[in-house]
């Protein structure tokens, strides 16, 4: 099994936590998963507000590529609706060739409204958008050259520089939850990116349906999904329990806001139909029901019950890829390091051990 580290970098929960230390702690956390044997270091991009920032990921693992050379580097994801694509597929080929072929490159449309404004774009744009860019830069990474001619980027064919050294293949990922990302996903022959926010029974669904979009349109089998986890590990059941709650609930609370789940706009903007769904779940069940269902979709507890955890849920999905953060909703750096390495001694070696799920066994 790949397992990747997630960097959050977020302030959200923490009392008087300026950003630069929230930027100190989590690279310390890099550096550590990088010398722990994690197969790669991801982040997300989000811009403003201190559910996190980190506005430029690229410019982060670049950074990275240097601090940490024996760990893949990757974006989780890049938020394509904000970026020229001729820009993106520039520096994706610029990290690329700079980490010699370690970096893996995911892509997002986003879904805070706050970062849409501003930016000054509409949500409304945000899938047409992604569909145009994404393969426009996917193209571009594996042939050397953008073009487009869509409604949103009238791209003439522009060869990039540096070119592209190494195959992207197997090193695309995008960001699905929603119906209409998991055929953009499948039709980019790309790994599907989900976040452990709700029990993965109501994924099953969904996954299914896009591996077999998958099949329909590249007549092969899917590349492994990738699960992005928030975990609390330690060595006493009932204390991992409380930090749990505790730490997973901040978090729940900030994925609250930033999103607006509570709020009624997701009825209105084109393409967020499962979103909508998750508001109104969440409206109905209230932030105490929220954290419940993350709490059993996310690790927590000893080493032995997330591996139990991780074990039922390859049952259920089939392989995936894992992505784990450790510093997220408050906790506190001691925790997310005691965390880190008890999983790294005692989880990750295990899972690294287990092959694949034979054909037919998952959610049999």
């Amino acid at each position: 099994m790949d397992v990747g580290a997630m960097m959050v970098f977020s302030s959200y929960g923490w009392e008087n936590c300026t950003d630069a230390q929230v930027w100190e702690e989590e690279i310390r956390l890099a550096r550590l998963a990088a010398d722990s044997g994690f197969d790669c270091l991801w982040s997300a991009e989000h811009h403003f507000a201190d559910y996190s920032f980190v506005p430029d990921n690229i410019q982060l693992m670049t950074y990275l590529t240097a601090l940490c050379p024996n760990i893949d580097l990757g974006t989780a994801a890049v938020i394509l609706p904000w970026h020229d694509p001729l820009r993106v597929a520039e520096q994706a080929a610029v990290q690329d060739n700079l980490s010699k072929g370690r970096f893996r490159f995911g892509m997002g449309r986003g879904l805070a409204r706050r970062e849409f404004a501003a930016f000054r774009l509409s949500m409304d744009e945000s899938r047409g958008r992604f569909d145009e860019a994404a393969p426009m830069i996917v193209n571009a990474l594996k042939t050397g050259f953008i073009e487009g001619d869509g409604p949103y980027y009238r791209q003439p064919r522009t060869e990039i520089r540096p070119r592209p050294r190494y195959s992207f293949d197997g090193r695309i990922y995008a960001v699905a939850s929603s119906e209409d990302s998991v055929i953009s996903a499948a039709k980019l022959g790309a790994h599907m990116v989900m976040f452990a926010d709700r029990p993965w029974e109501m994924r099953l669904p969904v996954i299914e349906r896009g591996r077999d979009l998958h099949r329909q349109f590249h007549e092969t089998e899917p590349p492994h999904i990738m699960l992005t986890e928030f975990c609390i590990c330690g060595t006493n059941l009932a204390e991992t329990e409380e930090e749990a709650r505790r730490y997973q609930g901040k978090f729940v609370e900030s994925n609250f806001y930033h999103y607006e789940f509570l709020g009624e706009h997701f009825k209105t903007v084109k393409g967020y139909d499962a979103y909508q769904q998750k508001a109104e779940i969440a409206r109905k069940a209230g932030l105490e029901g929220a954290v419940n269902g993350f709490m059993q979709a996310a690790s927590w507890g000893t080493p032995d019950r997330i591996l139990r955890g991780l074990e039922a849920r390859r049952k259920l999905l089939g392989d995936f890829e894992v992505n784990v953060a450790f510093r997220f909703g408050g906790t506190p750096y001691e925790v997310s390091e005691r965390g880190l390495k008890l999983f790294a001694k005692e989880v990750l070696p295990v899972l690294k051990s287990w092959g694949p799920v034979a054909a037919g066994k998952a959610a049999a």
